[in-house]
C-alpha cells in the first residue's frame, strides 16, 4: 500500500444553511397591556373604596385585558416571503364590502385588527345606548328582572334579591360612572371573546389539515364581522326610531331589529326553540358564514376551500346549538 501524502487535507465541510429568521412578536402590545392592567387596578381600587362605586367588574375586566394583551405579545406574527405592501385601514374597511378576498389576502402577511375592532365595538355601543334611551332603562330592567323571577327552581333568586337586581339594574343604565364602566366592559368583552374564538378557529383549521397563524385568524374574524355589524346596527338604528317602543322586544331587540331570517315565521312566545333555530337561517347569517370561509381560505398560509368551509360551518353549527340549548333551558326570556 502506498503511504498517504504528507500534505493531504480533508475536504471542507459543506456550508451550513442559514438559520431561519425568528418570527417577530407584536411587542407594541406590551406597554398597552401594562397600561390597561395598571388603570384597571386603579379603577378596581377606587370602586372598592366607594370613590367610584359600581365599576368593580369594569376595573377587573380592564386589568384582565391588560394581562391578555401582554400574554399575546409573545405570540409570533406570521412570516410571509415576498409580501406586498399593507393596505391602509380605510382601504380594508371599505374593501371588505366589495373585494373581501383581496383584503383577506393582505391580512395573510399584515394581520392588523385594531381598525375593525374599534368599528365593531363603537357601532355596537352606539346602538346599545340608543336602544336603552328609546325603550327607557326602567322598561328594559323590569322586563329582564320579571323574567328572572319566573325562572324555575333552583335558579329563582329570593324576593329581596330580585328587588335589589331591579334597583341596581336601573342605576347601572342611568348612572354616568357605571355607564362609562359599561363602555369599558364592552371593549374588554369584544376583544376577549374574539380572541378565544380565534384560538378555537385556529385549532379547527389545524384539525382540518390547514395551517394558520393566530393573528391571521383574529384579524380575519374582526374584518369578517364588519359588514354584518354595519348592516345590523345602522339599519337597526333606523328601525329603532321608526317603530313604536311598545312593538320592540326588550331582549330580542338589543342585538338588532333587522329581521332577515326565518324567525319571522315563528312566535318566540309559543315556539322559542324553533324560533331560535329559524333565526340562524337568514341572509346575514349566510353572508357572515361566507365571509369567514373566504377569510380563512385567503388569509391562511395553507388553507383549502374545503378546510375553510368545514371550519366555518362547524363553528356555526356549534354556536347555533349552544344558543338553542340556552333557550331550551330559559325559554321565558324571549317570550
Amino acid at each position: 500500500m502506498s503511504e498517504p501524502a504528507d500534505n493531504f487535507q480533508p475536504p471542507p465541510p459543506p456550508p451550513m444553511p442559514d438559520a431561519p429568521t425568528p418570527a417577530p412578536r407584536p411587542t407594541k402590545l406590551r406597554p398597552i397591556g401594562i397600561a390597561c392592567f395598571v388603570i384597571g387596578l386603579i379603577i378596581l381600587g377606587l370602586s372598592i373604596a366607594k370613590v367610584l362605586p359600581g365599576v368593580i367588574g369594569s376595573g377587573g375586566g380592564l386589568a384582565f385585558l391588560g394581562i391578555v394583551l401582554f400574554g399575546l405579545s409573545f405570540v409570533p406574527l406570521p412570516v410571509i416571503e415576498n409580501a406586498g405592501a399593507p393596505m391602509s385601514p380605510v382601504q380594508k374597511l371599505l374593501g371588505i364590502f366589495y373585494e373581501p378576498s383581496n383584503v383577506f389576502r393582505n391580512l395573510r402577511a399584515h394581520p392588523r385588527w385594531l381598525a375593525p375592532y374599534v368599528v365593531v365595538t363603537i357601532l355596537s355601543l352606539v346602538y346599545t345606548i340608543a336602544f336603552t334611551q328609546r325603550l327607557t332603562p326602567e322598561k328594559i330592567v323590569n322586563y329582564r328582572v320579571d323574567k328572572v323571577a319566573e325562572m324555575p327552581a333552583p335558579f329563582t333568586p329570593p324576593p329581596d334579591r330580585i328587588e335589589t337586581m331591579r334597583t341596581d339594574g336601573v342605576d347601572e343604565l342611568k348612572n354616568p360612572v357605571r355607564r362609562v364602566g359599561s363602555v369599558i366592559s364592552l371593549f374588554v368583552a369584544v376583544f376577549c371573546f374574539t380572541a378565544i374564538v380565534s384560538a378555537l378557529y385556529m385549532l379547527g383549521t389545524l384539525a382540518f389539515g390547514g395551517r394558520m397563524n393566530f393573528w391571521q385568524v383574529l384579524s380575519t374574524l374582526f374584518y369578517a364581522a364588519v359588514p354584518i355589524i354595519v348592516i345590523q346596527k345602522l339599519l337597526g338604528l333606523v328601525l329603532l326610531y321608526l317603530k313604536s317602543p311598545d312593538d320592540i322586544h326588550p331582549i330580542l331587540g338589543q342585538e338588532t331589529l333587522v329581521q332577515d331570517n326565518l324567525g319571522v315565521l315563528f312566535s318566540p312566545a309559543n315556539h322559542p326553540v324553533i324560533f331560535v333555530l329559524a333565526t340562524a337561517i337568514g341572509i346575514l347569517s349566510f353572508y357572515g358564514l361566507w365571509l369567514k370561509a373566504t377569510g380563512l381560505k385567503n388569509a391562511g398560509t395553507r388553507v383549502s376551500s374545503n378546510t375553510a368551509w368545514g371550519v366555518a360551518i362547524t363553528f356555526w353549527v356549534i354556536g347555533t346549538l349552544l344558543i338553542t340549548g340556552l333557550t331550551a333551558l330559559f325559554p321565558s326570556f324571549i317570550s
